[in-house]
């Protein structure tokens, strides 16, 4: 009897080690995966559990094709942040969320739970799709999930996952850092939104190459699919959400996408099948040198011959220099041979080129109702469309793709490309002839220009001569002023910085703000610059353009942008800044694939970089200086993302004690200013104080605080934060791609100095210097009062302010 008993007992113990070692049962609340614990999908294809990869010792939960040799991972929960030992355990709460906890019970990993529903019974299970869900126990609804991996991808694309944007989520795909070290990589896959969303592939900050846009039946740069028809592409765009997904039919076959960790960063293209448990090589990641993003440069076609690549300009185009019209790579790209005559629609006309990969979208203009004829006949009414194309090739076509800019990134297909339409002069269009009547007209119609136009060469010669003595005298009387002042600065002349934007080209505009646009230049010796070029309508007169060369001509600090010269001829009221090849904060913080390149490391750096640049404003410098319009666009980012102020064009001196001031004329940036310079015009360093901590909330939230709703209380983003804070939830506020990589209590203290820098009345604000050390310092901070304009509400304004941006609004904010 005993001996029954024993054996019984150790039947007990297997069957319990079994289940726990391997189960395809879901993971309810409070139930554990330990290391050499899985959960398995209800058909066997996946497995969930803790890996190594390759060499390494740390220790991932990942996801993983089940009895499939070498290990394939296609998702990796921490993968910024590896366990170090075998005591990881993955466990779900009651809220729904899953936690992975290190062998001291501390969590390293965490999912969000998406969703406004309450978990009622939650669980945890993997899908036969390789996707983790957490979804209600009794909710057969198959998409209603309060959280799901497919929305977090790492570097597999697999059938059912969606790569794009919706509403709070941006999901893209990233490669490990190496084959032990499944971290984020360089090379990375994104939609970028602007003009009609398509695909690019990046390493770091540099786009290597772009899979396009999405033409109806596939991308623009991948038309010839690979030799499989088992799969169909969708791809969706709408308000709510872009993006591109795909789908097996033949639930037995996997197609694979994995971004490589190392040489190109394009992806390899796997098959795997039930039946085999084997995957075979569709494609691996390498491409030809066409692929290289905009190789050949604007306005021209790459071309493979064999092994060789060539670039040949469009028609009607030749070379930028023309020292490269024999040379296979056209790095400048190619010029219009004679300029545009838009007077009139008989002296243009179209090229049709086909099997080509449509230029680069970030700037087009889409029309999804349009057709052919009348998209051609839009572009000819706009002087400065280039092309148009159908933006979907099914059923013999439909709406309407046009083109302003450069034409980027184009290649000829032998197969399977999309027909797109040039614009050019009427000259070079082969099937364009005059007949003799045409040519006598056309003699006649030179001799009479040719005429007319020598009279005027005269008379604009004089006028030319006594313009430039009126610009050299006025030039020499600024630079008087500016020596009175103490100031040595350079003065350009107008033709040097035409000459430096390519004329002001749209293709070197990097924005345009109130005062106007600003431009990219290079000088000879090849700096580089950026210049403010004052646009007649933007109000700015001779004032406060003076103002802004004195101010920051005098000003010298690391975390403020950099005055190289100034430009004054005529009309033309020209700054020239040190070049920021990163252009201003707000074009990282609210874009939908930049705010995932800025960190929570680099935001933090970010924070108190501004802070550093305002307390050298307010109190380091020899002036003592309140900006009045500090805001995310007038924040420039160099090379390294750290942060310069700019733009003093409405900035004041403070005199020897002075500490406050009053305006009569309100100038600023709605969302931005306190509610005593909006109502009042009264202003001092406290109202700097204000719009920094409105910054400060935006880089931790990233969200616009003018854009930003909270329906249920009717609160901008400074009420709503105010809100998170009182009801002791203030880590909600922070953004969710910055969940990794951040430590809780330095974001915690972030947001309370942001609260304490827009409270409601000014003296309760903190000054910078104090700023500073609150940001660096452990000590325990104040309590922060109700901020100011925390709730909207619609009126007409009363008062006569003057936006310094093109960010019009329509309400006025008022605190309770």
């Amino acid at each position: 009897m005993v001996h029954i008993f024993r054996m019984l007992f150790i039947w007990f113990l297997l069957l319990s080690y079994l289940r726990n070692s391997t189960s395809s049962d879901n993971l309810a609340v409070s139930q554990y995966i330990r290391d050499g614990e899985t959960l398995v999908s209800e058909e066997g294809t996946f497995e969930v559990g803790f890996f190594s990869p390759g060499a390494s010792t740390g220790r991932y939960l990942g996801i993983w094709y089940r009895n499939l040799s070498p290990l394939t991972v296609v998702w990796v929960a921490n993968r910024e942040n590896a366990l170090q030992n075998k005591s990881g355990v993955l466990k779900l709460d009651e809220k729904g969320v899953l936690v992975i906890l290190n062998g001291t019970n501390n969590t390293i990993w965490w999912s969000n739970n998406t969703s406004s529903k309450a978990a009622k019974n939650p669980i945890a299970q993997i899908l036969d799709s390789g996707n983790i869900v957490v979804r209600n126990e009794r909710d057969i609804n198959e998409d209603n999930f309060f959280w799901q991996s497919f929305d977090y991808p790492c570097d597999t694309f697999l059938p059912g996952m969606k790569i794009g944007w919706k509403t709070g989520l941006d999901r893209t795909l990233s490669s490990w850092k190496n084959e032990d070290d499944p971290a984020k990589g360089e090379y990375s896959m994104k939609l970028d939104l602007r003009g009609y969303p398509q695909f690019f592939g990046y390493k770091g900050d540099v786009i290597t190459f772009r899979g396009g846009s999405w033409n109806g039946q596939a991308l623009v740069g991948y038309p010839i699919r690979p030799p499989t028809q088992q799969y169909v592409y969708d791809f969706v765009f709408n308000e709510k959400e872009v993006y591109v997904e795909y789908k097996t039919p033949d639930r037995s076959i996997f197609i694979i996408i994995t971004l490589t960790p190392s040489g190109s960063g394009f992806g390899n293209v796997l098959l795997w099948t039930k039946q085999t448990r084997n995957i075979e090589v569709l494609r691996l990641g390498e491409s030809d040198q066409c692929e290289n993003y905009a190789i050949c440069g604007a306005n021209s076609i790459c071309n493979m011959d064999g092994n060789s690549q060539t670039c040949d300009c469009i028609k009607g185009y030749v070379p930028k220099f023309p020292e490269q019209r024999n040379v296979s790579y056209l790095h400048n790209g190619c010029v219009p041979r004679n300029k545009f005559d838009c007077k009139s629609s008989n002296t243009n006309g179209f090229l049709r080129y086909t099997d080509l990969k449509l230029p680069d979208t970030s700037s087009s203009w889409l029309n999804k109702t349009m057709n052919l004829d009348e998209c051609q006949k839009s572009c000819l009414k706009n002087c400065s469309c280039k092309a148009y194309a159908n933006a979907d090739i099914r059923n013999g076509g439909s709406g309407c793709l046009l083109w302003f800019d450069d034409l980027i990134d184009m290649r000829k297909f032998s197969l399977g490309g999309q027909d797109i339409y040039f614009r050019v002069p009427a000259s070079e269009l082969d099937h364009v002839a005059f007949n003799g009547h045409g040519k006598n007209m056309k003699k006649m119609l030179g001799i009479t220009v040719g005429t007319i136009i020598l009279g005027l060469t005269a008379c604009a010669c004089i006028i030319m001569i006594l313009k430039m003595q009126g610009r050299i005298i006025y030039r020499k009387h600024f630079k008087h002023k500016l020596r009175k002042e103490g100031i040595d600065l350079s003065t350009f002349d107008f033709l040097i910085i035409a000459r430096a934007t390519e004329n002001f080209a749209e293709s070197n505009k990097l924005g345009e703000g109130g005062f106007g646009p600003v431009y990219k230049g290079r000088l000879k010796n090849g700096q580089e610059f950026a210049v403010k070029r004052l646009s007649k309508k933007s109000g700015q007169g001779l004032e406060e353009f003076k103002n802004e060369v004195v101010l920051i001509a005098k000003l010298q600090h690391r975390n403020l942008v950099k005055l190289i010269g100034c430009c004054i001829e005529g009309n033309e009221r020209m700054l020239i800044y040190e070049y920021m090849p990163n252009k201003s904060l707000d074009n990282f913080i609210f874009h939908e694939t930049q705010r995932n390149l800025v960190d929570w490391p680099k935001r933090f750096n970010i924070i108190c970089g501004i802070a550093r640049g305002l307390l050298y404003l307010h109190q380091d410098s020899r002036l003592r200086i309140v900006h009045r319009d500090l805001k995310t666009s007038n924040i420039l980012l160099d090379a390294n993302l750290d942060p310069k102020i700019s733009d003093f064009g409405l900035a004041r001196t403070l005199w020897g004690d002075q500490v406050e001031a009053n305006t009569n004329r309100v100038a600023g940036t709605y969302g931005y200013m306190p509610p005593e310079y909006a109502a009042r015009g009264h202003f001092s360093m406290k109202s700097d104080v204000f719009s920094y901590g409105v910054i400060l909330l935006e880089i931790v939230s990233g969200q616009r605080n003018r854009e930003f709703s909270d329906p249920k209380h009717n609160l901008n983003l400074l009420g709503y934060a105010w809100r998170l804070w009182t009801e002791e939830r203030a880590l909600e506020l922070l953004e969710g791609v910055l969940r990794e990589r951040l430590t809780p209590s330095e974001v915690i203290r972030c947001i309370q100095v942001g609260l304490l820098c827009v409270q409601q009345r000014p003296e309760d604000r903190p000054d910078m210097s104090s700023v500073v050390l609150m940001l660096n310092g452990e000590k325990l901070l104040p309590n922060p009062n109700v901020p100011g304009f925390y709730t909207e509400r619609a009126v007409t304004p009363e008062s006569d302010i003057k936006p310094s941006s093109n960010q019009l609004s329509i309400t006025l904010l008022e605190a309770r």
